[in-house]
């Protein structure tokens, strides 16, 4: 950690409005919420969302591509893959020539889903009242709050 790097432990003894992980949670459900009205008339949730975005973005995809796309763990994400399997918008199918692997692949439902869904990017990016620059700046800072505390965990799970 930086010298001059901010610690939870002196804002822990101030306001939780001074706990950055207070706002990191605050924002996500803030524009998670966002999200929710825009996705219930497609039958999506937003974590459902998230997996037709990669496909539609990736095409057919193995379940582990899908697990470090989204940064979920196998028992998340396969209910999740079972219900869109459900609603007719994937499909899954184990590998010919290797059976552990399961690929993923979207169906003529799930792909003419993206047309319905198209709007929601910029319903976002209206939402979040950003202008461009703030917009990537803030991406930029997220992922790399992200892959810091992604590779502090991993070294603290060494000791």
């Amino acid at each position: 950690m930086p010298p001059d790097a901010p610690t939870e432990d002196a804002a822990a003894n101030g306001p939780l409005s001074e706990m950055i992980c207070f706002d990191l949670y605050a924002a996500s459900r803030s524009v998670t919420a966002v999200y929710r009205p825009l996705l219930e008339p497609l039958g999506l949730t937003y974590p459902q969302y998230l997996v037709m975005v990669v496909l539609w973005r990736q095409g057919p995809s193995t379940v582990r591509d899908l697990v470090d796309a989204l940064r979920l763990d196998y028992n998340t994400l396969s209910p999740l893959l079972k219900r869109l399997e459900t609603q007719g918008l994937l499909t899954r199918r184990r590998r010919v020539d290797d059976e552990r692997t399961v690929e993923i692949a979207l169906t003529d439902e799930g792909v003419a889903l993206r047309e319905r869904a198209s709007d929601i990017s910029s319903c976002i990016g209206a939402a979040v009242g950003l202008d461009a620059p703030d917009f990537a700046r803030l991406q930029q800072l997220l992922r790399t709050v992200t892959e810091s505390a992604t590779a502090y965990n991993a070294a603290n799970a060494e000791r």
